[in-house]
């Protein structure tokens, strides 16, 4: 019998998973861009109280680090966010876009 008869015949490849992180994308963005405009509309009611606007930002910025994950996009946006008279731009919904255009999501807890 020749050699080429004995080899196991080829069956179709084997399907690849997407990776968690594809996977789950869409409806994570999707809560961090719901969350994003949520703060940047509060914003607007309280840009004269400071010390409110403060922990807008502050809660605003945990809860994208647990959505999309540790991103070094959110602290330029915390930053901004402090900046007196620029909390008018939505700074929180350009992060967001910007995370889902250059950076990745990962699972929580992985670096």
């Amino acid at each position: 019998m020749p050699e080429w008869e004995l080899l196991p015949k080829e069956s179709e490849p084997p399907r690849r998973e997407p990776p968690v992180a594809s996977r789950h994308r869409f409806p994570r963005l999707a809560l961090a861009f719901a969350v994003a405009a949520a703060s940047d509309a509060l914003s607007l009611g309280v840009v004269f109280a400071p010390p409110v606007q403060w922990v807008v930002d502050i809660l605003t910025a945990g809860l994208l680090f647990l959505i999309l994950g540790r991103q070094w996009l959110i602290l330029p946006g915390l930053i901004a966010e402090a900046i007196p008279g620029v909390a008018v731009f939505p700074f929180w919904v350009l992060v967001v876009g910007s995370i889902a255009v250059w950076g990745q999501i990962r699972k929580r807890g992985n670096g």
